[in-house]
C-alpha cells in the first residue's frame, strides 16, 4: 500500500493525537495541526520529517488556507483530510451567551467549512481524496445542557452530508466521524462552559446522577477503525466509534418516525390544492 499524506486538525490531544500517531506509526506522513505547535513537538521528536507541525487556529479562514498550501508544498499532494478540531460548549440553552455561541460555531461548524473549502481545489485537481469530519452521536441524538453544542454537530453532518452528494463525482469520499463517549481530557482540556442558573440545576444533578456509571471507550481502539475506513474502496459515509451511539439512533429514529406518522395526515392536509388551470 502507498504510504498517504495526511492533513489533520485538532492534533494536539484527544483522538486527533490518536489518529495522527496511528498514520505516522504504519508509515504514512503526517500534517499535525494544533492552536499551540509546542503541542506537537513530540510527535517531530519521535516522527522526524514524516510530520509537518503547523500552528492553526481553524477560525481563521486564511491561515487554513494557507496550512493547506503549506502542506502541498512540503509533500506534493493530500490524501486524507481530517477536520477534527472543536470543542463543547456545557450549559442549558438559555445559560449560553451570545459570545460562547458564536465561538462554538466559529470553532466546529465554521473551522470545519474552512477546512473542506480549502481542500476541495487540490483535491479535485488530484481526482481523488478522502474527507473525514469529526462530529459526534450529538449530531445524531441530543443531549440537555449541551444545546449549542449539539446544534454545532447538527450543522456539520448537514454540511458534510451534503458535501458528500457534491463531490462524489470528482472522486473524492466523504465520511462522518460519530465518536461516542472516549476517555480523553476533552471535557477538562478544551471545553467551557456557560454561567450556571439555579433554574437548571437539577437537571444537571439527574444528568451527572445518569451518567455516573458511564462507560467510557478506550480512545487508542479508535486508531484502527480510522484506519479501516481510509482504507476502504468504499468507505461509509458515517460510521460511530463505540457501542453507544447505534442504539441511541435507533431509539431516536424510532420515536422520529412515530411522531412524523402520527400527524402524517395532518402534514398531507398542508400539502393544500393549488387550482388546476
Amino acid at each position: 500500500m502507498t504510504s498517504r499524506i495526511w492533513f489533520i486538525t485538532g492534533t494536539s490531544r484527544g483522538l486527533g493525537r490518536v489518529w495522527a500517531q496511528a498514520a505516522l506509526e504504519r508509515g504514512d506522513k503526517v500534517v499535525a495541526t494544533a492552536r499551540s505547535v509546542a503541542s506537537l513537538q513530540p510527535l517531530v521528536e519521535k516522527y522526524g520529517d514524516a510530520v509537518l507541525p503547523l500552528p492553526l487556529d481553524v477560525t481563521d479562514r486564511e491561515a487554513v488556507f494557507a496550512a493547506i498550501e503549506a502542506s502541498i508544498a512540503r509533500f506534493g499532494r493530500l490524501d486524507v483530510v481530517v477536520s477534527n478540531a472543536g470543542y463543547a460548549l456545557f450549559g442549558a440553552i438559555e445559560e449560553s451567551s451570545e459570545p460562547q455561541a458564536r465561538a462554538q460555531f466559529e470553532t466546529n461548524l465554521f473551522g470545519t467549512l474552512w477546512v473542506i473549502q480549502a481542500a476541495l481545489p487540490r483535491l479535485r485537481a488530484q481526482g481523488r481524496g478522502h474527507i473525514l469530519v469529526t462530529s459526534s452521536v450529538a449530531g445524531v441524538i441530543t443531549f440537555p445542557t449541551a444545546g449549542v453544542y449539539n446544534a454545532t454537530k447538527w450543522a456539520v453532518e448537514g454540511l458534510t452530508e451534503t458535501l458528500a452528494s457534491e463531490v462524489a463525482a470528482f472522486g473524492i469520499q466523504v465520511t462522518l466521524v460519530e465518536p461516542g463517549g472516549y476517555d480523553t481530557d476533552w471535557r477538562a482540556g478544551s471545553a467551557t462552559s456557560a454561567e450556571p442558573m439555579p433554574a437548571y440545576e437539577e437537571l444537571r444533578r439527574k444528568i451527572k446522577a445518569l451518567s455516573a456509571n458511564r462507560a467510557l471507550g478506550d480512545p487508542a481502539a479508535t486508531a484502527p477503525a480510522i484506519l479501516a475506513a481510509v482504507d476502504a474502496e468504499h468507505p461509509p459515509l458515517r460510521l460511530f466509534l463505540g457501542k453507544a451511539g447505534l442504539p441511541a439512533a435507533r431509539q431516536a429514529y424510532a420515536q422520529r418516525l412515530s411522531t412524523w406518522e402520527a400527524w402524517s395526515s395532518l402534514a398531507d392536509e398542508a400539502q393544500g390544492m393549488l387550482p388546476t388551470l
